[in-house]
């Protein structure tokens, strides 16, 4: 068929790359080699293979065992995924999406309750999250700190380092002493796990987090200088490097005492760029020098730890105008990705870290006052782990990035300039291969369409508005080589014998793809909408993308040895291709919503993975394959024009997965009595500390109130302040108080309610404030004081104010000021009209839960006598139906259990959902199994889906729900609205170990 060139012209759309698969040396572990390392393929997918291993850099990329490395790394939390057989779940998801990497914080506060005690086993277990990550065939960048913000209570401080001396995150002694205890039983499982060793996929250590405090000073030095040598004593010999907290400059190799060891530390930077703001240059392209980004280190190849792949939202949802992370997935979209990550890769940024890539939830106590229990993040993966539309660039550039090698040294090219000067156009090239790379970005409204003088492109490309594309020209494919293309370039495998070239774009545009062909080649149709011609030596294919999903253009012969399958796909259809490498050759999976594993055994090609909707399934390997499985089950072939095993039915999609209401079986019982005169507090602990290492101030002539002074370092937190003198002259009580973002306190006089106070909801102003404080002042009723002078005289006993206070979060420390030892709870209490001497007791959360950990109960009497756990005894309650609408301030609770039935082989995901009239004053904690999984707040939300993670969650078997209702008696009180959602299902899944929920 043969098409004109205005045709040609009329049908051309954007992007194109270039890449040689060369051979590689061997390099030392130091980026002081003199020797350059020329491009070649990138190392395989990483295991615990037994091999020793080396890991070091030079100014362009990781070198592997000789070979670069262009590192593609998404982030995670395992301590926000509080179930450990889902990390497997969501590795290889990343995995099979491209990436190569996974980064992970360790929080010091989730695995240290107390000083010395420390507990890495159950959810907590660092060594399995590590082995997982191997056997998934992830490397690991791991981020211990000791601090690591992460939006997380105290910045992952532990709650017991606030009553601590010392100023942490500097060299003084007696933090360190905590700080090195802590690394050194991190770094005791992480050590054996290093890539370089062969038992483990650890390829890089992050020490400190975004450490912008003393960086001129011995204080900030000396303390840098101390972590480094720390972890080399513990025996961590992988690359060190710091996320500076933007492209600052600071920690830069030599910047600090290393005790003599020389390139063995990478300089990173974080970048979380705003959508409204142009793509900066932070590399190559920019004004260079110390705060260049990467050019503050030129030995160094270019490193963000931290990449913005969304947002985090305060209570009150005012970062994305109380739609929450939905509008962050919105405003940081697919365009937004490839815009801004294209712009890093031009750039020279060849290490890069997503983050996130899958939030998560912080359950219990664990979220830092500037974030609610969601942590979606708006990430590419949402937090019930489903993939979302964001996804697809980050799956087409990171399986490019790991098989077109090119990538690894690129340097800066002659300067193109687009004959529309809307469109920015990046020109790089390979100096080895000769291939060109080309990110053409558009920060215009409008899409552009424009031709680029002096390239190879002899036809206009486009971009749509505020978007971007990577093109190339000269390229191998294989055997082959590409002129260029006018969509990018996803990847090339050789499967068999031949090669085979993949093309993404956005549904609709029509693809060119152009080859040099010095002999006219045999060209095959293989559905009905690609077009080509051969002239001069050059064949032009032609193709719209997302015209019924795959379409396919076979070449052969034109002095090549191997056949071209050039498969062209758009956004959507790129996801549902895999390429996995096996030891018997490459594989390549089309159909699935997921490919988790590939294995080959004589003949059989094994698939495990997902499913949602039916499917079809086509396989293309090696020589000799002749049967495929799917999950276990065979699947019946027959062989397609293309090579490739193609299934003669459908895959089947996932079942209806049916939800029980909870509208029914509901138990009720009212808590608090901790506000009654007679309540026995004799067991509580006394409040009559004078001093404190707290940074607040201890109000002179008062005790010390501050919880974690006592040791309540989490949740709610009661006090109870006995006095006898001048009971009926008490006007009013003024209670200053301190807590994280919502804190509220509620108080009563000889159980009498006397108000609540609450801290205001964040507008954009105060959103990033983590520490509040406030005076409630209530008036005394004259009644009261009445019944009060009454009671005096009849018994002649002590009157109690008894004082509630939900403390919320610590505050993290990021300009290193001790900001997380504000102190927490009341701080200080004054009488008007009497002067009564106080006798304070305090109590908050009892010890631990030893399996669900410190952060995820307080110090409300239900928690304390064990009515969130499984098997409490509730028979005794009184019945309840909802919603419930009474108005009373202080705690209620509430108790159902439920049954789920979801089929074997179905990973259902399933969210709780919180609803009612938003003029309601009201909170709730929510226990599922006893474990803490969140708190709503109804009239400040805005969160009202709750994700209730598969493990904890029984999907075959019995749960138990527990909502504590918290109110302060100004209107009716819910929950209204409680109800199962099905947040996401597919067919397949991994297998799920039952969480431990231990009960009564």
């Amino acid at each position: 068929m043969g098409l004109s060139r205005r045709t040609f012209s009329a049908l051309a759309g954007t992007a194109a790359l270039g890449f040689t698969l060369g051979g590689s040396e061997g390099t030392p572990n130091s980026a002081a080699s003199s020797l350059m390392v020329p491009t070649g393929p990138a190392p395989g997918p990483p295991a615990a293979d037994g091999l020793r291993h080396t890991v070091g850099f030079d100014r362009y990329s990781l070198l592997v065992d000789g070979r670069r490395l262009v590192l593609w790394s998404g982030e995670m939390h395992p301590f926000r995924l509080p179930s450990p057989s889902l990390w497997r779940d969501v590795l290889q998801k990343m995995r099979a999406h491209g990436y190569n990497a996974v980064s992970a914080y360790v929080s010091w506060n989730y695995h240290s309750p107390a000083p010395g005690s420390y507990d890495f086993t159950g959810v907590r277990d660092l060594g399995l999250f590590l082995r997982t990550a191997a056997e998934t065939g992830l490397y690991v960048i791991l981020r211990p700190g000791p601090y690591i913000n992460a939006e997380v209570d105290g910045g992952g401080f532990p709650g017991w380092l606030t009553a601590t001396e010392g100023r942490a995150r500097t060299s003084d002694p007696a933090y360190l002493r905590h700080a090195d205890e802590w690394l050194g039983q991190v770094n005791r499982i992480v050590a054996p796990h290093q890539f370089t060793r062969g038992k483990g996929t650890v390829l890089l250590y992050q020490i400190e987090n975004e450490y912008d405090a003393y960086v001129t000073e011995p204080a900030g030095r000396d303390y840098m200088s101390h972590l480094y040598k720390k972890v080399r004593a513990d025996g961590i010999d992988v690359p060190l490097f710091h996320n500076d907290k933007g492209p600052n400059g600071y920690w830069t190799p030599g910047s600090f005492d290393t005790g003599g060891e020389k390139g063995r530390w990478l300089y990173g930077f974080d970048g979380y760029p705003s959508p409204e703001q142009v793509p900066p240059d932070w590399g190559r392209f920019g004004a260079g020098g110390a705060k260049g980004g990467a050019t503050a280190s030129p030995k160094t190849p270019g490193f963000v730890p931290e990449f913005g792949g969304g947002w985090f939202d305060p209570w009150g949802g005012s970062s994305f105008q109380g739609k929450g992370y939905a509008e962050s997935r919105r405003t940081r979209d697919a365009a937004y990705e490839r815009r801004f990550h294209l712009t890093n890769l031009a750039n020279g940024i060849t290490l890069h870290n997503v983050y996130m890539t899958f939030g998560g939830t912080s359950w219990g106590w664990l979220p830092a006052p500037v974030v609610y229990t969601s942590y979606d993040y708006g990430a590419a993966f949402d937090e019930g782990r489903m993939a979302t539309a964001k996804l697809a660039p980050m799956h087409q550039t990171g399986h490019l990035l790991g098989r077109q090698p090119d990538f690894a040294r690129l340097v800066r090219a002659a300067a193109v300039k687009p004959a529309d000067d809307r469109l920015k156009a990046y020109h790089l090239t390979n100096p080895d291969t000769g291939a060109h790379v080309y990110v053409l970005r558009n920060d215009s409204a409008e899409r552009v369409s424009t031709t680029l003088p002096g390239t190879d492109f002899d036809v206009p490309v486009s971009v749509p508005a505020k978007d971007a594309r990577m093109v190339a020209a000269r390229m191998a494919l294989g055997q082959w080589k590409l002129r260029y293309s006018t969509v990018q370039p996803m990847f090339c495998v050789t499967a068999g014998r031949q090669d085979i070239a993949v093309f993404a774009g956005p549904r609709g545009e029509m693809a060119q793809v152009v080859l040099d062909c010095q002999q006219e080649p045999t060209t095959t149709r293989l559905d009905p909408d690609p077009a080509w011609v051969y002239d001069r030596g050059l064949l032009r294919v032609t193709a719209p993308l997302g015209a019924g999903g795959l379409t396919r253009v076979k070449v052969e012969g034109g002095g090549h040895d191997r056949s071209l399958l050039l498969l062209f796909v758009d956004d959507a259809t790129s996801l549902r291709l895999f390429p996995r490498d096996t030891p018997s050759g490459s594989v390549l999976v089309y159909g699935p919503s997921l490919v988790r594993d590939v294995t080959l055994s004589d003949g059989l090609v094994q698939l495990t993975g997902d499913t949602v909707a039916a499917t079809g399934l086509e396989v293309w390997g090696p020589r000799g394959i002749t049967d495929v499985s799917w999950n276990g089950d065979p699947v019946r072939t027959r062989l397609s024009g293309t090579g490739s095993l193609l299934a003669l039915r459908p895959l089947p999609g996932v079942g209806r997965v049916a939800l029980p209401a909870l509208d029914g079986g509901w138990r009720r019982r009212v808590e608090n009595p901790e506000s009654a005169p007679d309540f026995d507090d004799s067991t509580w602990t006394v409040a009559d500390r004078k001093t404190s290492h707290s940074v607040t101030p201890v109000p002179d002539g008062q005790p010390v109130l501050f919880a974690d002074d006592y040791g309540f370092h989490y949740g709610d937190v009661w006090y109870r302040g006995h006095f006898t003198a001048d009971a009926d002259a008490v006007e009013s009580v003024s209670l200053a108080y301190s807590t994280g973002t919502q804190g509220l306190l509620m108080a009563w006089l000889d159980g009498e309610p006397l108000g609540t106070h609450r801290m205001p909801v964040p507008d954009n102003s105060t959103a990033r404030q983590g520490s509040w404080a406030a005076t409630a002042t209530f008036a005394v009723p004259e009644k009261l004081r009445e019944k009060l002078g009454e009671r005096s005289a009849q018994s002649g006993d002590a009157r109690v104010l008894s004082v509630l206070v939900r403390r919320m979060q610590h505050d993290q420390d990021g300009k290193a000021l001790d900001t997380h030892k504000v102190a927490r709870g009341l701080t200080e209490v004054t009488f008007k009209g009497a002067s009564p001497k106080v006798s304070w007791r305090v109590q908050g959360a009892t010890a631990p839960d030893p399996v669900r950990g410190p952060l995820n109960n307080g110090g409300l009497f239900g928690e304390r006598e064990g009515w969130h756990l499984p098997g409490f005894e509730d028979a005794d309650w009184e019945k309840a139906d909802l919603p419930r609408a009474g108005r009373r301030q202080g705690v209620t609770w509430f108790r159902t259990a439920f049954r789920l039935a979801v089929a074997p082989g179905t990973d259902a995901s399933i969210g709780l959902v919180l609803g009612d009239d938003p003029d309601r004053a009201y909170r709730v904690q929510i226990f599922l199994n006893g474990w803490n999984m969140g708190q709503y707040i109804n009239d400040v939300g805005p969160q009202h889906t709750f994700v209730l993670p598969n493990g904890i969650l029984r999907t075959r078997g019995s749960n138990t729900l527990a909502l504590a209702v918290l109110s302060d008696g100004t209107t009716g009180s819910g929950p209204k609205d409680v109800r199962l959602t099905l947040l996401g299902a597919a067919a397949g899944g991994v297998p799920v170990t039952p969480v431990a929920s231990p009960g009564r």
